[in-house]
């Protein structure tokens, strides 16, 4: 897809894609055999781990060591809903047990399903870098009011889409609740609206994150990789056994 096919959508015609556009959430039981553990990374002094966040060269947002010897890549989009059940499931361990050790670092990558995913990736992405995990994280936490929302004004969305591209995602982030909905967590209206006004910005966005998806041939979300290879599985029952097997616990 073409960015400026993407970004001309119609939003309304992509409500039932955010329920299946992304992966199943198959699982295994889990039985890999463990790998010696690695021991734990101190950080800096007078650091965490947890608090150290990169953007990576391919437009990833990372958390925690920046040479961790074993890193996770999430593809994900703010829409599917696989990728919000992994994020109640397996975000919470993998940040609480995994990053602070300093062996593990935990990168995001963004996929876009739909102009729903630019906008909501784009007011995630507005704040300060340590933010955006946070942010996005309670995006997915909210999945099902967020759908609501995204389908609560449908007369005003169909309106908005006939707006310039630097009105045009602040027009629908006003006329679905997104721009409470990230005000209330830190993020002003105004900072929201400056942010999707930047049509530049977004255009470039869209093409890095196809860009990136294309070269990792990523079809669908959540997509995990470990060290460069593609996890077969979306589940954290199935991604928490590949981390052991490669030394982290």
């Amino acid at each position: 897809m073409t960015v400026s096919r993407l970004l001309s959508l119609p939003l309304l015609a992509l409500a039932p894609l955010m329920l299946v556009a992304c992966g199943d959430d198959a699982a295994t039981d889990g039985t890999v055999a463990r790998g010696e553990p690695i021991p734990a990374i101190a950080p800096p002094a007078g650091q965490q781990w947890s608090d150290v966040v990169t953007i990576t060269p391919e437009g990833g947002y990372m958390v925690g060591n920046p040479d961790a010897p074993i890193k996770l890549v999430e593809y994900a989009s703010h829409t599917c809903g696989v990728c919000a059940r992994f994020a109640t499931t397996g975000k919470p361990v993998i940040k609480q047990k995994y990053v602070p050790t300093g062996v593990v670092a935990f990168e995001q990558r963004e996929v876009f399903l739909n102009p729903y995913d630019v906008i909501l990736a784009t007011l995630a992405q507005c704040g300060a870098k340590e933010q955006f995990q946070p942010l996005s994280d309670q995006v997915w936490e909210e999945h099902d009011p967020i759908v609501a929302l995204l389908q609560s004004n449908p007369q005003a969305v169909q309106a908005a889409e006939n707006l310039p591209l630097n009105q045009r995602f602040a027009a629908i982030a006003e006329a679905t609740g997104l721009l409470e909905f990230f005000a209330a967590r830190g993020l002003s209206a105004d900072q929201g609206r400056a942010c999707l006004a930047d049509s530049a910005k977004i255009e470039a966005l869209v093409n890095t994150t196809k860009a990136q998806a294309d070269k990792d041939k990523v079809t669908g979300t959540p997509t995990f990789f470990l060290n460069g290879q593609r996890v077969d599985g979306t589940a954290w029952e199935v991604v928490e056994p590949q981390l052991q097997r490669a030394g982290a616990r």
